[in-house]
């Protein structure tokens, strides 16, 4: 019976340092997950900023710029006969 129970504490042993090792990489991924997740959400929040500031220039640029002239009609085109 001692056998078995050495037995079952060298397995136990080995399992919870298997599990201790899982739980690491997995805490180590949310970790990564996370600054991930972060660095996303800045980088989107600093595109978006930086549309609304070029669509403010652009629109500040449209309201100096003259107004663009009309464009004439197209003139008809007349086939030329086939001699």
């Amino acid at each position: 019976m001692a056998d078995k129970t050495a037995a079952r504490t060298r397995a136990e042993t080995h399992f919870s340092a298997s599990e201790a090792r899982d739980q690491l990489v997995k805490t180590e991924l949310a970790k990564e997950r996370i600054a991930f997740e972060d660095r996303t959400i800045k980088l989107k929040a600093m595109r978006l900023a930086r549309d609304a500031e070029e669509a403010t220039e652009k629109a500040r640029l449209a309201a100096l710029a003259p107004p663009k002239a009309a464009k004439k009609p197209a003139k008809p085109r007349v086939k030329k006969p086939l001699a």
